[in-house]
């Protein structure tokens, strides 16, 4: 017999498996008004029937009855394979010991023999298609489709239904993040993502099998887990990294936990406070697990806070540039040379706020770009109000961000800046950090190329935080090299190994290339680099950062040595 997969429009299509024949024709007659109807006289050609028309097939009327394979074992195969456990059953059979049997083994219904009126068996056949499309749509929505773990939605809502099963149980609520999922994606490709995605799915569900917990996925490589609580989730999180199989590359994960939750706290606010854990271990690969603390909560409305009033703190100038003196240490004394302009933020109720406290929050939400400008601004005009009240003239280096050197009108806003207030390029120095170079080499490049064209002054920022090679530098366009502060603590630490240090000056001048050290808080760092041969040096030995009319008393000594 040939199988079709065509039928008609706008019809549901259902599956006859009965060996009388006249009991097919009886229920085709019944049927074909509303539905598209199949018929199969044995169980072998009704499971072959069942298998081919898996995706269309909303109903299948299964007589136990049948030769070759009876019914029974039909009903047993449909209801354990997953591809086709989803088509209601409903039996046909004179035999009522069998009815309860076959409702036992998965069957949704029974019509029994002989048949009543043919508005009762529409109306069965109505109903068990109803429930089962019912059902399909809710597993639909509850399950996530990439991993079968729990959409977020259905996760509250049986995390709810855990506390009321089990009120007494201490439950964790535990967040798992994907340390750098994107990059992953973009090494290996999106398929083999979600193939890490769904091997991380698999040993969530063997780890956490109690039937208490429950799991779901959030986002993309943020999975929740609510569980009864344990103690051993350093070693949960080592074997989750450990995938195995075919994966060319160790995932690191993070796992933030909010340990034996205040119940009285909404689901939500329990899995906010395992997410803001995580977070707090987002850039410490050394770390696999961090523990909420009340403390957390504290930071994370504060860092909102900050974010929140950035756009009224902007508006207001209550951010102030402050300058951080650079002194020339070639000569027999230390010689004022320039400065480089940082930000501080003068709260009007907070007070003073260190930028180790917003910088950090600016980056991530991008907000750092619009401060940059507002430093640069800054800097620019009092370099030109010194010039024309004092007759200094003073350079000034401001910081880029990586984010800022994609921008494709950078140089037309410095540019801007410059020519608004009346000051050249020699006088805003920019510095770019080392990363920057590195991120995207070829494009980063390019555009600091075009910056010197058009005679701005490069300075490599951070040089020794880790990212490039020194075969790297020899490439750059750079016009100075500034050491990185931690470059040098850790140079005079306890072993007192200033050997890089030297090997890096020797390179730079070896490109022609002068070297800034900042963070030069002693003596000693002080007389060792100049000994080295480094030709400028910023830090709290000479000064720390000073706002505007203390910077100017340096520049008025330094004018009347002169």
């Amino acid at each position: 017999m040939k199988f079709s997969d065509v039928y008609t429009e706008g019809k549901r299509h259902i599956l006859v498996a009965d060996d009388e024949f006249i009991n097919r024709e009886l229920l085709e007659n019944i049927l074909s008004d509303e539905y598209d109807v199949l018929k199969a006289e044995d169980g072998e050609m009704a499971l072959e029937m069942i298998r081919h028309n898996r995706n269309t097939l909303s109903l299948i009327l299964l007589d136990l009855i049948m030769p070759k394979m009876n019914g029974m074992d039909v009903l047993k195969v449909v209801s354990e394979d997953p591809d086709l456990k989803g088509i209601p059953v409903i039996v046909l059979t004179s035999d009522q010991d069998s009815e309860v049997m076959s409702l036992k083994k998965g069957a949704v219904d029974f019509i029994p023999k002989p048949y009543p009126q043919p508005d009762v068996i529409k109306a069965r056949i109505s109903r068990s298609i109803e429930l089962a499309e019912g059902r399909q749509i809710i597993s639909a929505t509850e399950r996530d489709e990439l991993t079968g773990l729990y959409t977020i939605e259905y996760f509250y809502r049986y995390s709810n239904q855990v506390d009321k099963f089990f009120p007494a149980e201490a439950m964790d609520a535990l967040c798992f993040d994907v340390n750098h999922f994107h990059v992953l994606n973009e090494r290996f490709g999106m398929e083999k993502g979600d193939e890490i995605l769904k091997l991380i799915a698999r040993r969530l569900e063997s780890i956490f099998g109690d039937p208490r917990c429950i799991i779901c996925r959030k986002t993309a490589d943020t999975f929740l887990v609510y569980c009864p609580h344990r103690d051993d989730y350093k070693k949960v999180a080592e074997e989750v990294c450990d995938l195995g199989g075919d994966i060319e590359t160790a995932i690191k994960i993070r796992v933030g936990v909010y340990s034996c939750c205040d119940k009285k706290l909404d689901i939500h606010a329990r899995f906010d406070r395992a997410k803001i854990a995580a977070d707090k271990i987002r850039n410490n690969y050394s770390v696999l697990v961090s523990d909420f603390d009340e403390k957390l909560i504290d930071a994370e409305l504060f860092a909102e806070q900050l974010v929140e009033e950035f756009p009224k703190a902007l508006a207001g100038k209550q951010f102030q540039v402050y300058f951080q003196p650079k002194f020339d240490i070639r000569g027999d004394k230390p010689v004022l040379s320039s400065a480089e302009a940082l930000v501080r933020w003068c709260h009007p109720k907070l007070g003073m706020i260190s930028p180790g406290a917003f910088i950090p929050l600016f980056e991530e939400d991008g907000l750092i770009v619009q401060l940059d400008e507002y430093v640069w601004r800054g800097a620019a005009e009092q370099i030109a109000e010194w010039k024309k009240r004092l007759g200094i003239s003073v350079p000034v280096s401001i910081n880029l961000s990586r984010a800022e050197m994609y921008d494709p009108k950078l140089v037309e806003t410095m540019e801007q800046i410059t020519g608004d207030n009346g000051i050249t390029t020699k006088d805003l120095l920019l510095e770019i950090t080392e990363s920057a170079y590195v991120s995207d080499s070829a494009q980063i490049v390019e555009r600091v190329k075009t910056l010197r064209e058009h005679g701005f002054f490069i300075e490599m920022d951070d040089f020794g935080s880790g990212y490039s090679s020194l075969n790297m530098i020899s490439e750059l366009p750079i016009d100075a090299l500034k050491l990185d502060m931690m470059f040098i603590r850790n140079a005079f630490n306890k072993l007192k190994d200033t050997r890089m240090i030297s090997i890096v000056i020797d390179i730079a001048d070896y490109l022609g290339v002068p070297v800034i050290a900042e963070g030069v808080e002693t003596e000693e760092q002080y007389l060792a680099l100049k000994k080295l041969g480094c030709a400028i040096i910023q830090g709290y030995y000479f000064s720390k950062p000073l706002p505007a009319a203390d910077f100017e008393k340096l520049l008025l000594d330094k004018k009347s040595s002169e």
